[in-house]
């Protein structure tokens, strides 16, 4: 049983609690972060979650998400993380933090004080993780939010969130 950070909505620290707890019904208040990986071209690596994922199976999203467990800051999971799902690291910064609500089906909901991390590299080799990645692909931002307006329904609600986060970023 995994035990992640429960918050308030300042993210201030209150207490672990299972992370399957956590994600049940309209969900519990808990720290997350989501990473947007950019190569020299400045396209943005994404991947499409696994079928073996309980919340949006299928679905295009970030480069990587998770939780930071207790006592590590948010570059430290994403960096861990990272290497976890892609095999691969690179330099990470914080550019921007938020809270959002979001229900799946009838089966839980993400409820995250979520920072967003951004990394430029071109890996060599990406292996992915095949528990939590079904496909992975380089895309433009431009046509990437394109195909978000065509077909929202195939992305992420945090993924959304996460472009326009950036918007006013410097990659």
């Amino acid at each position: 049983m995994v035990k992640i950070v429960k918050v308030n909505k300042k993210d201030e620290f209150l207490s672990l609690e299972d992370r399957e707890k956590c994600h049940k019904g309209q969900g519990i208040l808990h720290r997350a972060f989501s990473i947007l990986v950019f190569n020299n071209k400045k396209q943005v690596l994404l991947s499409q979650r696994s079928k073996f994922k309980k919340l949006w199976p299928r679905f295009w999203d970030n480069t990587c998400s998770s939780h930071p467990l207790k006592g590590q800051s948010y570059i430290q999971a994403g960096k861990k993380r990272l290497k976890e799902e892609f095999g691969f690291a690179c330099p990470l910064k914080l550019v921007d933090k938020y809270q959002y609500q979001a229900k799946y089906k009838n089966v839980g909901s993400e409820n995250e004080v979520c920072a967003l991390l951004i990394g430029t590299c071109s890996p060599k080799k990406i292996k992915p993780n095949k528990r939590e990645i079904a496909d992975w692909r380089w895309s433009d931002l431009k046509k990437l939010k394109k195909e978000i307006k065509k077909n929202p329904r195939k992305y992420t609600p945090w993924l959304k969130i996460d472009l326009k986060k950036l918007k006013n970023k410097v990659i």
